[in-house]
């Protein structure tokens, strides 16, 4: 009993769009190491982990996945929605069921079932619809049902209707040997009360699960099954929150409210015992979560140290109502106290009456049953533990067990799930908010929340909280996501330290292994201080505590000693080493704690860093390679402290820090304690007290020492007794890095030295007055130390003195004067000047005046430069006057003597004047420059509006702009600065916009200093930035000027928008990037700095929606890292509009026009098309970016794909623009890209044009078969007459010629059609395929050629006896399901004689109809009637078989097919099929097509070739359309000797492209009306009075005959309006377009040509009857043109054969099915040869199937199908049908030209079929239950669809015809007088039809 069918499902596809594939991106959150999918289905509600096969399971709305560990989808099924309703019981029947609607499926409940021995376990899925029935599905694919009832009875109703009630269960298994396998398979479920449908349902069941033994149901609820008896349903609203098994008993977690004690809501735990089939052991007991936490949200059974514990989140309930506020907390309940309550419930309730020792009501009977607590004997317990008879039940614990909680939260807690880490136990609770809290359990039940992770913001997580088997990972599952979350991030803590504070339970540092990891990761972790606990406080790393000695001289080498803290303990073959920065390992002697190690020698030791005295290395102590802990030693180098301290050598080391000591009579700083010339001075800390250094210590003669004047220096010393030898003391000055060495006198008092130094005048050149230059003693080699900061100050009076104000301002003590003598006055020292100083300073003189102008205002700042302006600036106070008006010095901008700088005040008025300075009260110094108060203008402004966001450049213009200095220039828009950008002129300045708090009109301000000035009347208007919402394209090749269309609002805002491009060079092209860069357009800007290189280009705004921009260029050697609209302050990356990233690409790349000989012109052949190859071309450019010039003229570019590029050239050779050479070359322009592809030379007597293309070749190949057979006729021909031998001679030529030319035509036809195809495919694909839906296909299917509409027909009865009528249809309905009634009538109907072969077809698909919502019952049927069939024709001709449809299950065979592959049809093969109609749809309308005899210019059928040579001409009409109340210009291509007819039909084409054919309006039902100018519209048709009669023939009117001109305007109008008009010339009355009426008048009607000869030939003609054959003969030529239509279609024929016959992706499973039936029916009936199965295969798929849908489009899409249409598919489904057979494909001269088209094509297809059949047939077989789950979906999908009644009616009519024969064949069968098939059958006749009967 596997699946038959679902309840119907009848509208879904209407309302709900089809499921998404199987595929989900993996993602990474914002935490890398959460991964994520996003799954369909919110909120999805259940998940579960197979931790055996490591599979995942999530059910959620309508979805239902199976993913892989890593979240990899691997199968995902639809559940919903489907037509249904909570008031309805299934199957639902729109009719019965008024209230049905399109409803989501909840999934309740998702539940392993453990396999039992070999068997494999199963999925059971219960969802909320169909009042929750439940199936069960492989585990292993979840598309594969393993059980779905077919038409579920009210006990098995599972789930819970309501998507808001919970339901949970829990899966029993007992051993029976009663059962199936001996084993009884149950199913415990707790589901909530629902107000809509079924009431009865108790909340606690037990059901019987898959498989069972008949007439038992799966999921059945049966009486002697188990169920909770309640009192009442209502009172009793269980919210079931878990089930679970432990130990021997059934656990059920829910919340309810106490019915008989408080009112409240309390949580609860009831218990079963799992073997009670009776539910004697019912017991539950309250929850108590200290708190107020009442409400249980979630649990989990885990362990809590060795005793399995009940996890619960609990939530605080709102004031005595279900509802949960968001206050919650974890509660831990010990399961074996939770079952001694629970069995103390149960004893005091069997032996105490329900009273405890204190008296008190401990236990008491629940869910009001009339039971009691009774006093049964003291072991009743002991006896029945899991009840009996007897004892009373369900019983309830008035006492809860109560719990303190673990852990609290504000936000409400809504799962957890527990695992254990190193002993300890972990909880991960998951909360509203979307995060998952890690809690650590103590040995206490206390709690320690230690971490937070955020999975899902915003979206609460489901009570399914999962852990995989190794516990490294938690399952979080959401709303919308499913997430793995790591339980710890170990691995990512690198170090002892950020492992120990991460203080994760999960984590510990190993330490011998150097990483962060769990403890059993850890090889040591049983021993001490080997694994250090993250989460213990106490634990520290293992640290170097201290170093011994902590500093050593670099010099020495010496034992070190390391304190260790936290030290692991080791063997001693096991040992440490010590590491000293990097050099080798040394070995460590362990000593407790305490670490020995040997310091490096010496020179082992890296070299002193430059400048430095010491250096630090790291002490490592090492396990092998690991670091176990590190500490630092300084090693120093006493020689380098003096080195580093040239003037005071040894005080600089005997103060060191470092233990150094000073030799004076070596100059040797040491780390010694001895020198080798004996004398010693220590160190400081040795030696306390004033340091001994012999030492210079002060300076007694003047530090002053004037320049060029001799001078003597004296110095005081100490501590110079320690020197005895007889070296002499020099003086040394240091000048500018001279040496001046005097030589020293010594005298001494006490312990003083005095020095005087030799008078020495010192010569220099110095900058500035005064220069600090060192002085220091020597005495031999050794330098004496001098006190820090002693100097001398060497100074010049003249150096920076240059005038007297200056000189006289120099401080007294230097004594400088300014001496009036010699030839140049100057500053001198007083006893260097030969005359008398002066007094007096000349009066000032003023250089420069800056600026010149100045604001009447005042307020700018006026710097005057020159000499002699005062001492001080107390000397200019009020002396300085600027154009007559006095000027305020500044004291902060006065320099002595050379500037004065003062603030202008105001004038009041215009003027001008010099600029004057009074020094004190002498005379002053007057200007030769003019200062000039002006008053400032500003006139205009431009632009006078700009993005709030700023950066406009804004020009404001105007008059004396330039008044002041341009630092005294202040813009101002409002209140935001306006930043000056340009150097300011007098009439115009240009400044840039800030940003502005809000968007309007400002005033525009300018400052002069403090003088304002706006423009009158005149604002600056902010306004809404410029915002960007689609840029196309997105790509570019790296020649950049590719056009990108920007669209957007408010882009005219902008004053100068650019397109950005940050670039870098790829690595190692950094050293030449500016060269390279540099060779980029020059009308890029390219911005250089530290940061960021970038390209850019200029946009051009076209409006305030749009503007283009050109991509700018990149040499390849760069990497873009960035693009960006720059507009204005408004920076818009590219990847942030649409979320699509800028890319750029390598150049395409062109090969030339003549590869062979690229310096030789392309021979090229008028009429063509030039082929230009190459790669890449379509990568970042379409079509229509592309131009190509030949010359100075245009080459249409046609088409344009990835490797070729075909562009139409002019008809003669254009000129070239070339002076090095005639001939014109061929240039390709792609945006900035300019290629040259070679010079082109028409030749129009060459022959010899190349057929680049592969499709031309083969189609070359089929020409030379038609000149093959041409040449056959000439033969004969030549045995008849010589004359017909030279005639075909001539023939011969021509095609010789045609052959040529074929090429040149095929390719140019072919990308003619490529463009319009390209132009198509945006209607494939998404709404723009015309899809039939499904009935409306199987209407056309099993009905074909009917008018009336079976599918839709309703029963025509009257009222009074409808019901008996449907009574008595219902019973046939029932008759048909019994297969014998069945076989035996289809077999009793086909022996009648009168039960023609199209009655056959009839009754099939009638019953198709009936039975489609019983496929499954309808292929076994099937089934049976082939295998009867096969018999009949093994014992004839097997190879016979299926070939036609002469038997009822043949079209049921038909019917079969066309059910199962529409989805095919839908997804894959609809597609090119509807593209190939498209194809030669095109293809045929471009030529003309003959209204009559539906013949075509272009075709490829024989027959229907129009083969006369007419004269016309393609015209293009302007179609005026209506568009709403717009009417807007349509151009339409169409010929002039089209019918008006044809034109109306390629108008309606062009304007409804994109609408199904049967939404459009029908030609005949519009009138075309041609409009000339503004007064004349004329009504055009195919028959009026102006329609040309010429004998008996009347010609259809064409827009040749009306003369209409190319480029007239027409217009469609309906045909009601077309009588009358003011505007109207006269009216024709049109007639019907075929004017059939007109053969009744003796007129034959013809268009292009007279369907049949004339019978009366003239006498003249009659004398050439050899003329005439000769005539009809030359016509042949033109049979190339199916050649050149055959090779213009190829691509497409092949892309459908391709769709149909591949088996890249799955065959359709009803194809494998079949053919797998068809093998088995071979081997049964020992048919041994493969080629009689082939032709069943083919007689059962393609014959019977596709060349139906090749032939018959329209049986699919909702397109028309024309006779030239119908002609050409004809061909194509004749080819398909040569393609199938197994015969050897041979042509001959007799062979029909349609055969020869495709004689290279036929053998490849056939070689396609075969591999097609054997793919099938080697693929594992075994299909027949994934056949079963895929006829119950389209039982369920399809059958709403089908009219049952209308079927069934029908069916009768052939009943009442062959009644007799009927009732007398069921009477002859024995089983069928068992069933009383005839009995039921006359039971029908009576209710149908009131037939009497023997009843």
């Amino acid at each position: 009993m596997l699946a038959s069918s679902i309840p119907p499902s009848l509208l879904f596809l209407l309302f709900f769009p089809a499921p998404p594939s199987c595929s989900a991106d993996v993602t990474a959150t914002s935490d890398p190491s959460i991964l994520t999918v996003k799954l369909d289905g919110s909120p999805l509600s259940h998940m579960l982990f197979d931790s055996g096969a490591g599979r995942l399971y999530v059910g959620g709305v309508d979805h239902l996945y199976q993913l892989a560990p890593d979240l990899e989808m691997m199968s995902h099924v639809r559940t919903g929605p489907h037509l249904d309703s909570p008031d309805c019981l299934p199957p639902i029947i729109p009719k019965d069921c008024p209230s049905a609607t399109p409803t989501h499926n909840h999934n309740k409940l998702l539940l392993m079932e453990p396999g039992q021995g070999a068997e494999p376990g199963s999925l059971i899925v219960c969802g909320s619809l169909y009042q929750g029935i439940c199936d069960k599905r492989s585990l292993s694919n979840i598309s594969q049902f393993v059980y779905q009832t077919s038409n579920p009875v009210d006990t098995q109703y599972v789930a819970a209707n309501d998507p808001r009630i919970s339901t949970v269960a829990t899966v029993v298994t007992v051993d029976n040997r009663q059962e199936v396998n001996g084993v009884l398979r149950l199913m415990l479920v707790g589901r909530g009360y629902t107000s809509k449908g079924p009431g009865d349902i108790p909340p606690i069941t037990t059901r019987r699960l898959f498989p069972v033994v008949p007439p038992r149901r799966a999921f059945s609820q049966e009486e002697e099954l188990g169920k909770l008896v309640v009192g009442s349903y209502s009172e009793y609203n269980n919210h079931f929150v878990k089930a679970f098994l432990h130990g021997d008993h059934a656990y059920f977690l829910f919340s309810r409210r106490d019915v008989w004690h408080k009112k409240e809501y309390r949580t609860y735990v009831s218990r079963l015992c799992t073997s009670d089939r009776s539910f004697y052991s019912y017991v539950e007991v309250p929850l108590l979560c200290r708190g107020g936490y009442n409400l249980a949200q979630g649990a989990w059974l885990g362990h809590h140290g060795d005793e399995p514990a009940l996890f619960v989140v609990m939530a605080a309930g709102q004031a005595s109502t279900p509802v949960a506020t968001s206050r919650s907390a974890l509660c831990i309940y010990g399961m074996a106290r939770l079952d001694a309550m629970l069995r103390q419930a149960q004893e005091v309730c069997y032996t105490e009456g329900g009273r405890g020792h204190s008296g008190q009501e401990e236990a008491y009977i629940e869910y009001a049953v009339s039971s009691k607590c009774l006093k049964l004997p003291k072991v009743s317990l002991l006896e029945y533990p899991c009840g009996g008879e007897h004892t009373p039940s369900p019983i309830a614990s008035n006492v809860p067990l109560p719990a303190t909680p673990t852990f609290t939260s504000t936000t409400l807690l809504t799962a957890v799930t527990t695992g254990t880490e190193a002993g300890h136990t972990i909880s991960f609770l998951g909360d509203r908010n979307g995060q998952l809290h890690k809690v650590l359990v103590r040995s206490d039940w206390s709690g320690d929340l230690y971490g937070s992770v955020t999975v899902d913001s915003g979206s609460p997580v489901s009570a399914d909280l999962l852990l995989d088997q190794d516990q490294e990972h938690v399952y979080v599952l959401t709303s919308s996501r499913l997430s793995k979350v790591p339980v710890s991030s170990c691995e990512t803590q690198k170090d002892c330290q950020s492992c120990l504070t991460v203080r994760d339970p999960h984590c510990g540092w190993c330490v011998l292994e150097g990483r962060c990891c769990r403890k059993h990761q850890c090889q040591r972790h049983l021993q001490s201080n080997h694994w250090l606990w993250s989460f213990e406080p106490t634990n520290q790393c293992v640290t170097v505590r201290s170093v011994q000695p902590a500093n050593q001289s670099a010099d020495e080498q010496t034992q070190v000693t390391l304190s260790v803290v936290q030290l692991p303990s080791l063997t001693e073959a096991e040992p440490l080493s010590c590491v000293f920065g990097l050099l080798a390992h040394q070995p460590a002697i362990v000593m407790g704690t305490s670490i020995t190690c040997q310091s490096p020698a010496p020179e082992l030791l890296p070299p002193m860093p430059s400048g430095s005295d010491h250096m630090i290395l790291p002490v490592s102590l090492t396990f092998g390679h690991v670091t176990i802990a590190t500490g630092n030693m300084t090693f120093y180098d006493c020689g380098a402290v003096s080195r580093l301290n040239q003037s005071a050598q040894c005080l600089s080391c005997v103060l060191s820090v470092w233990t150094c000591h000073w030799c004076p009579l070596d100059q040797l700083c040491t780390h010694n304690h001895s020198c080798p010339q004996q004398h010693i001075i220590l160190n400081q800390r040795d030696s306390p007290g004033p340091s001994s250094c012999p030492l210079i210590f002060s300076l007694l003669s003047s530090a002053l020492v004037p320049m060029s004047l001799s001078s003597s220096v004296v110095l005081q010393g100490r501590n110079l007794d320690v020197f005895t030898d007889e070296a002499q003391y020099v003086c040394i000055v240091e000048i500018n890095g001279d040496e001046f060495h005097l030589k020293a006198e010594e005298r001494k008092h006490d312990d003083t030295h005095t020095f005087t130094c030799n008078s020495h005048q010192f010569q220099s050149t110095l900058s500035q007055l005064q220069y600090s230059a060192p002085v220091y003693l020597r005495r031999g080699e050794r330098r004496i130390d001098t006190s820090p900061g002693l100097h001398l100050q060497l100074y010049d009076c003249s150096a920076g003195q240059s005038d007297c104000s200056q000189c006289r301002a120099v401080p007294e003590e230097y004594g400088c004067v300014w001496c009036p003598g010699s030839s140049a006055p100057s500053c001198v020292y007083n006893q260097s000047c030969s005359s008398v100083p002066a007094d007096t300073c000349p009066p000032p003189h003023i250089s420069q005046v800056l600026p010149v102008s100045g604001p009447l205002e005042g307020g700018v700042l006026v710097t005057i430069s020159g000499s002699n302006l005062g001492m001080r600036y107390q000397d200019v106070v009020g002396g300085v006057t600027v154009a007559g008006v006095h000027c305020s010095p500044l004291p902060e901008g006065y320099q002595i003597s050379t500037r004065v700088v003062c603030e202008l005040q105001p004038s009041g008025k215009q003027r001008k004047g010099s600029v004057l300075v009074a020094v004190g009260t002498g005379s002053s110094g007057r200007s030769t420059q003019i200062f000039t108060y002006q008053d400032p203008q500003l006139v205009a402004l431009v632009p006078d509006r700009g993005p709030v966001s700023g950066g406009t450049r804004l020009t404001i213009r105007g008059r004396h702009l330039l008044t002041g200095q341009s630092s005294d220039l202040q813009a101002f828009l409002g209140t935001q600065p306006c930043y000056i950008v340009e150097e300011v002129t007098d009439s115009q300045l240009v400044c840039r916009t800030g940003s502005s708090p809000r968007v309007g009109g400002v005033s525009v301000r300018v400052l002069f200093g403090k003088a304002e000035r706006s423009i009158p009347n005149v604002s600056f208007r902010y306004l809404d930035d410029p915002v960007i919402t689609n840029a196309k394209p997105a790509e570019s090749f790296y020649a950049g000027g590719r056009v990108i269309i920007v669209t957007g609002r408010n882009l005219d805002v902008v004053q100068q928008p650019i397109i950005s491009v940050w670039v870098e060079p790829v690595e190692g092209q950094r050293v030449k990037r500016r060269r390279r860069l540099a060779l980029l357009s020059s009308r890029q800007q390219l911005v250089f700095n530290s940061s960021m290189t970038t390209v850019s280009e200029r946009c051009s705004v076209l409006s305030s929606s749009q503007m283009t921009c050109f991509t700018p260029a990149v040499t390849s050697q760069l990497r873009v890292k960035d693009v960006w609209f720059q507009l204005d302050n408004v920076r818009v990356h590219f990847e942030s509009i649409e979320g699509k990233s800028f890319s750029y690409y390598q150049n395409p790349e062109f090969f030339p026009l003549n590869r062979d000989a690229p310096d030789s012109p392309y021979r090229f052949k008028p009429g063509g098309v030039i082929a230009v190859e190459g790669q890449d071309l379509t990568r970042a450019m379409s079509r229509q970016e592309v131009t190509a010039r030949l010359g100075d003229q245009e080459c249409e570019v046609k088409t344009l794909d990835n490797t070729h590029l075909y562009c139409e050239p002019p008809e003669r050779q254009p000129l070239s623009v070339d002076d090095s050479s005639e001939l014109p070359s061929l240039k390709v322009f792609l945006g900035s890209l300019q290629v040259d592809l070679g010079l082109v030379q028409y030749d129009s007597d060459s022959l010899l044009s190349p057929v680049p293309l592969a499709a031309q070749i083969s189609l070359g190949a089929g020409a030379a078969v038609i000149i093959l057979s041409v040449l056959v006729v000439i033969l004969m021909y030549r045995r008849k007459s010589k004359q017909a031998l030279r005639d075909y001679k001539k023939v011969l030529l021509q095609l010789e010629t045609l052959e040529i030319n074929v090429g040149d035509q095929c390719r140019k036809e072919f990308t003619d059609l490529m463009t319009e195809m390209m132009d198509l495919s945006s209607d494939v694909g998404g709404p723009g395929l015309p899809l039939l839906d499904y009935r409306t296909y199987a209407e056309r299917v099993f009905f074909p050629g009917q008018q009336m509409a079976m599918l839709n027909r309703q029963l025509d009865l009257p009222e009074s006896r409808r019901s008996t009528v449907e009574q008595g249809l219902q019973q046939l309905n029932n008759l048909l399901n019994n297969r014998l009634f069945l076989t035996r009538f289809i077999h009793t109907l086909e022996a009648q004689q009168g039960f023609s072969q199209r009655d056959r077809g009839y009754v099939a698909s009638l019953l198709t109809m009936a039975l489609h919502d019983k496929l499954e019952y309808f292929t076994e049927v099937m089934k049976n009637l082939l295998q009867d069939l096969v018999q009949q024709y093994v014992a004839k001709n097997p190879k016979l078989m299926l070939r036609r449809t002469e038997t009822v299950v043949e079209k049921m065979l038909t019917n079969w097919m066309s059910i199962c592959l529409y989805s095919f049809l839908k997804e894959v093969a609809g597609e090119p099929l509807f593209v190939l109609y498209r194809a030669i749809k095109y293809q045929v309308d471009k030529g003309p097509v003959d209204a009559i005899t539906g013949k075509a210019k272009r075709t490829l059928n024989d027959s229907h070739l129009l083969r006369d040579d007419l004269d016309y001409s393609a015209m293009t009409l302007t179609v005026l359309v209506k568009n709403g109340v717009e009417v807007q210009p349509c151009p339409v291509k169409v010929l002039d000797i089209d019918t008006i007819t044809q034109v109306k039909d390629k108008i309606l084409d062009q304007v409804y492209r994109g609408a199904p054919f049967s939404q459009r309006p029908a030609a005949d039902s519009l009138d075309l009306e041609w409009r000339s100018g503004q007064a004349g519209h004329l009504t055009l048709s195919d028959d009026d009075v102006t329609a040309v009669v010429q004998g008996r023939w009347k010609r259809i009117n064409t827009l040749q005959h009306y003369k209409v001109p190319d480029g007239a305007t027409v217009a469609l109008i309906p045909r009601s309006q077309s009588s009358g008009g003011v505007n109207q010339v006269f009216q024709t009355g049109e007639k019907t377009p075929m004017l059939e009426g007109e053969e009744d008048e003796g007129l034959r009607l013809w268009h292009l040509v007279k369907s049949s000869e004339d019978p009366e030939i003239p006498k003249h003609r009659k004398s050439s009857m050899r003329e005439r054959e000769r005539a009809k003969a030359i016509p042949e030529i033109y049979l190339t043109r199916l050649l050149s239509m055959k090779g213009t279609l190829q691509k497409f024929v092949d892309d459908v054969f391709v769709a149909i016959l591949s088996t890249k992706r799955p065959p359709p499973i009803a194809v494998r099915f079949f053919f797998d039936f068809l093998d088995d029916m071979a081997e049964k009936h020992g048919i041994d040869d493969p080629e009689t199965v082939h032709i069943w295969k083919t007689n059962s798929l393609p014959l019977r199937f596709w060349v139906n849908i090749l032939k018959n489009p329209q049986f699919v899409l909702d397109v028309q199908v024309t006779d030239s249409i119908d002609a050409v598919l004809s061909v194509i489904a004749q080819t398909f049908i040569d393609s199938c057979t197994t015969s050897e494909h041979k042509v001959g001269r007799d062979s029909p030209v349609n055969k020869l088209l495709y004689a290279r094509e036929i053998p490849r297809y056939k070689q396609m079929v075969e591999r097609y059949y054997s793919d099938i047939h080697s693929a594992a077989s075994g299909c027949y239950q994934e056949m079963n789950s895929t006829l119950t979906e389209l039982s369920g999908s399809f059958a709403s669809e089908m009219n049952n009644f209308v079927a069934l009616h029908e069916l009768y009519k052939y009943i009442n015809k062959y009644y007799d024969q009927i009732i007398m064949s069921l009477d002859e069968d024995s089983t069928g007088q068992k069933m009383q098939l005839a009995y039921r059958l006359q039971q029908v006749a009576a209710l149908v039809e009131n037939k009497v009967t023997d009843l």
